[in-house]
């Protein structure tokens, strides 16, 4: 049996409101923390949010606007976009029990710092547990009870295995690890590299092309995080590999729909958020600071900050040297 009792998912947005969820079927006393009081009233009333529609969400959920009150849980998920991480850990800061985990649920490296979303936590909250939850996942899958497997990680192995007992259930299956960094390069990376095979169908360069910017992407995403000191088996788990495979093909991923559109031809899509879209100058920085060679990330960084066209980017990556695998 658990000894986290009770759950506070910070940010009532999709991916929030699908992690109450999780944590409800798992059996645990769940607070959703909506941005307004307006908001966190329409949810709590109607049992459904406008971002997620069709998704009744359960009835021992509680959804409210009280961040001190949300930080009293013994598990706190942040389900905040990356850039927004620093600002709701700082928020919920003083209110936190000592030694009280804290999860991050985005998936990308905070611009301006270069800090993985678990550094934020520790500098934000210096008392918090860190932890980092990512791996292939929808927040529709997920907040209908959909099968999914993810990935969740923290320095302390204990720690992340009680984590794991408290969320999981018949239909969400966390997996363990301590291998924090290699969890949040994963999830970092493939967001970049899926609005490259977004681009690829954009431009319907052929299923055969967009199986080689897979593949070659996650040589580089294998790349630095043996750089940064990740573990193999972690790159090729779930928040690695299965990642990069899901949202390098599938139209649910804003990221792939934000390659596509630009594939086409067309204006960026302003609606949704691509955390790609931020991650991708960081990463290059990142990989070019552990002198790792990055190309197609490259490419997409210069693609989205106008620097190349994709059709250089595209004749650049075909006339690189030949070279082994690997």
């Amino acid at each position: 049996m658990s000894a986290f009792k009770s759950v506070a998912v910070i940010g009532a947005g999709a991916w929030g409101t699908a992690l109450a969820a999780v944590a409800s079927r798992a059996g645990r006393e769940v607070v959703l923390c909506a941005r307004d009081a307006a908001s966190a009233t329409q949810i709590q009333s109607t049992r459904e949010n406008p971002r997620l529609p069709g998704v009744r969400l359960d009835a021992g959920v509680k959804v409210i606007a009280d961040l001190a009150l949300a930080a009293r849980a013994d598990i706190v998920l942040i389900a905040t976009p990356a850039q927004n991480l620093r600002a709701a850990v700082e928020a919920i800061a003083p209110h936190l029990a000592k030694a009280a985990p804290v999860i991050a649920s985005a998936k990308g490296i905070e611009r301006g710092t270069h800090k993985f979303m678990t550094e934020v936590i520790a500098e934000a909250a210096p008392d918090a547990m860190p932890a980092i939850l990512s791996g292939p996942s929808f927040a529709d899958d997920v907040a209908r009870g959909l099968p999914t497997a993810v990935t969740l990680a923290a320095r302390d192995e204990t720690l992340a295995s009680e984590l794991v007992q408290a969320l999981g259930s018949s239909t969400f299956r966390p997996y363990h690890t301590t291998d924090v960094r290699g969890v949040e390069i994963g999830g970092a990376a493939k967001n970049v590299l899926a609005i490259a095979a977004g681009i690829v169908v954009g431009r319907k360069l052929g299923a055969s092309a967009q199986a080689a910017l897979t593949t070659r992407g996650f040589s580089e995403l294998v790349r630095l995080g043996r750089a940064c000191g990740a573990r193999s088996e972690t790159m090729a788990g779930l928040s690695g590999l299965g990642d990069l495979i899901l949202t390098c093909s599938s139209a649910q991923s804003r990221n792939f729909a934000l390659g596509v559109a630009l594939g086409r031809g067309e204006g960026r899509p302003r609606d949704k958020l691509a955390e790609g879209e931020f991650t991708a100058p960081v990463l290059i920085e990142l990989a070019a600071s552990q002198n790792v060679d990055m190309p197609v990330s490259n490419a997409v960084a210069a693609i989205l900050s106008g620097a190349v066209t994709i059709d250089e980017a595209i004749e650049s990556l075909l006339t690189r040297p030949f070279k082994a695998e690997g």
